[in-house]
């Protein structure tokens, strides 16, 4: 990289700073207290969480596509997380069962399996095309829609998990000295903003 040249964060670096950035006190206190009912649901089932809102292969396919979007979503529990909340609310509910019936539906059509059973490559460039909006086309904009949503909630669920928060290196809230905004943030918010 040469002199005065931003350093380059990756999507994950990217993913990270803003989850943290956005659990506030409020947010991460929730968050954590559904990772805790979910882990307390999972030692009720004899240490296997059993979905609470989602049929059994929408929680599978919604596991995979976790994983796909964070590697190490599974054990952040994200999957698990989000069929926690969507029990608890008929509209989180209905994006959910509707946005994976979307997926196995279009999976079935490009490649006549769904998200499950389908390769792994076949699996990845329908999340390449449905993950960007400027792949936006009516045949798409379902997916895009959806997968918008699972990816926040992927990261939101990952980041406030023990594993996502030991990857990020959160310490807890401790007293420090001095506080450094991280240079890589200042770095990327700078160059964003056009100045």
């Amino acid at each position: 990289m040469s002199e005065g040249q931003t350093p380059r964060l990756s999507r994950r670096e990217l993913a990270k700073i803003a989850a943290l950035a956005l659990a506030g006190p409020l947010e991460f206190a929730a968050a954590q207290h559904v990772h805790q009912q979910a882990a307390a649901e999972a030692q009720n089932g004899g240490g296997v969480y059993q979905p609470k809102a989602l049929t059994q292969h929408e929680f599978d396919t919604l596991k995979v596509l976790c994983e796909m979007i964070v590697p190490g979503a599974s054990q952040g529990g994200a999957a698990e997380f989000v069929d926690l909340l969507a029990s608890q609310n008929a509209r989180m509910l209905g994006i959910y069962t509707g946005g994976l019936a979307w997926l196995d539906d279009a999976m079935r059509r490009e490649y006549s399996a769904d998200f499950l059973t389908a390769k792994p490559a076949e699996r990845t460039a329908m999340l390449d095309r449905i993950a960007y909006r400027r792949n936006q086309a009516p045949e798409l904009a379902a997916g895009i829609r959806f997968f918008a949503w699972a990816r926040r909630m992927t990261v939101d669920a990952y980041y406030t998990s023990a594993a996502g928060m030991k990857e990020a290196g959160y310490m807890g809230n401790r007293a420090v000295a001095k506080f450094e905004v991280p240079r890589e943030a200042i770095d990327y918010a700078v160059k964003r903003s056009g100045l």
